[in-house]
């Protein structure tokens, strides 16, 4: 073997050490406090020491200033650990550019000039209870991110689930489908079922089963369940009066639905619009995951350059709504084979946008094609601006936004010539911008969106319930606006 070989080799594991030395640090950091740790967007909980090397990467490609040191993520790990503080959500990539920058050398004096405004630490915050009504797609999705996100301290308590038996094995099916998922794979951990108390135990998470029809009729205190919030993810009612069955149930202090809300039920992307959520409201929606998908780049692209009106194309992965083959179907066209057919259909993003953003009322159309592939989906924005642009222009314009702005936890950006919709499973972004797509000539522009309809759609329903929970952490270092970036 060659010199050259056994330097880089001895690099390397040099760097896998030092990565293996961060987990703890991060491990206790989130589950003692929900203190979760990122590299520039990339969350650090539960990463491999080599993940840890590859968000380190990723840092220094996107740092602006220069390669990204394991050693200092150590030392500002170490220094947050010895500071009493609780929920927040820290950018080390960040904070370790502007701790380089500063000169200062003093890791704690530097995240205390920082962290000011984070919430101290409170013994005995238990956080906030969370019962998942329907176990489908998106439930089980639910149930997965609350369960990896779960803490001993102030944060998010999924409790129990709510469901309609079907068969004597309704317990063990159920627990079957939360361990293996044939399109995000399976379960990282493991699921203990207790048929006699009707639970599912999952990394230390105690889940109560409850078989019932009729949400006005369960009594959540008995399982110790109070003011919890009720995530509606069936579909079955969409209205005030069906969702406000949740709330005649005791122990229930909020719904939310998990699909565009008719009426007056507010229609919430998180990042957009939380902020208006009223202490009165007690039944919301989270919009759809095409909703959620586009309305952050709208936002940032309308604050930048205006838009004047433009069209949504949804090209949209199949759901269970749609028919695997040719059977009756009470909706135009869905009724044809899902996997074999590319399904012309209706969308209500485009109107919904307006719903979370008024100035884009009556701007926007919109329309679907659902395709044969199980998840991940993609927007095509055309729209007519109100400035000229370039597509360097746009592109660089969504990069930064997906770095450094308040939108940081919604849009991503990327370049590849071979990205295709099966790298964006898992995706924790509501959209992901495709750089190389864009098309941009003078005030028209065309952009592409990816978004994972089901994991990235669960992520921001979270957050919302985090809003609601009052238990979303703070952002560290603080995020420019849109506008100033």
């Amino acid at each position: 073997m060659t010199d050259e070989y056994l330097a880089e080799q001895r690099q390397w594991f040099a760097r896998v050490e030092a990565a293996e030395q961060l987990i703890p640090l991060i491990s206790k950091l989130y589950r003692e406090r929900n203190i979760v740790t990122s590299i520039h967007g990339r969350r650090l909980i539960n990463l491999s020491s080599i993940d840890i090397i590859k968000a380190h990467r990723f840092g220094r490609r996107h740092g602006n200033g220069g390669a990204l040191d394991l050693a200092v993520t150590k030392q500002l790990l170490e220094a947050l650990s010895r500071m009493n503080v609780s929920i927040a959500s820290v950018d080390l990539g960040a904070l370790g550019v502007a701790f380089r920058e500063s000169g200062s050398g003093d890791p704690d004096a530097f995240l205390a000039s920082q962290l000011g405004d984070v919430k101290p630490l409170v013994e005995g915050d238990g956080g906030t209870d969370v019962v998942l009504y329907g176990f489908g797609r998106i439930g089980r999705i639910l149930a997965r991110i609350l369960i990896d996100q779960a803490t001993t301290g102030p944060g998010l308590r999924l409790r129990a689930i709510v469901v309609r038996k079907n068969g004597d094995d309704d317990l063990g099916k159920r627990a079957s489908l939360l361990r293996r998922d044939s399109v995000h794979g399976p379960f990282r951990g493991t699921i203990k079922v207790d048929r006699d108390n009707n639970t599912i135990t999952a990394n230390g998470t105690l889940i109560q089963v409850i078989y019932s029809n009729d949400p006005t009729s369960i009594d959540y205190t008995q399982y110790g369940i109070n003011d919890a919030i009720v995530v509606d993810n069936t579909g079955r009612w969409r209205d005030e009066e069906g969702l406000g069955q949740h709330l005649q149930a005791k122990g229930v202090a909020r719904v939310l639905l998990t699909a565009p809300g008719k009426g007056s039920i507010r229609n919430v992307v998180f990042g957009i619009n939380d902020q208006d959520i009223q202490p009165d409201e007690k039944i919301l929606s989270a919009a759809s995951c095409t909703t959620n998908g586009i309305t952050p780049v709208l936002h940032a692209l309308d604050k930048k350059f205006g838009v004047n009106h433009g069209h949504v194309e949804t090209v949209h992965s199949f759901t269970n709504d749609q028919n695997l083959i040719d059977n009756y179907h009470k909706g135009s066209r869905r009724g044809r084979a899902a996997t074999l057919n590319m399904v012309l259909t209706e969308t209500g993003a485009a109107k919904a946008v307006a719903k979370a953003l008024p100035e884009f009322a009556g701007k926007l159309t919109g329309n679907a094609i659902r395709v044969p592939t199980p998840d991940v989906s993609m927007a095509v924005l055309n729209l007519e601006l109100e400035t000229e642009v370039t597509k360097e222009q746009v592109n660089d314009y969504l990069r930064q936004v997906s770095l450094h702005s308040n939108l940081r936890q919604q849009i991503d950006y990327i370049e590849s010539h071979d990205v295709v919709s099966t790298d964006f499973v898992g995706h924790d972004r509501a959209g992901i911008v495709d750089g190389l797509a864009t098309i941009a000539n003078g005030k028209n522009l065309v952009l592409y969106v990816w978004y994972d309809n089901e994991f990235g759609y669960s992520k921001q329903v979270v957050r919302v319930i985090e809003a609601l929970g009052n238990v979303h952490p703070s952002v560290v270092p603080v995020r420019r606006d849109v506008t100033e970036v």
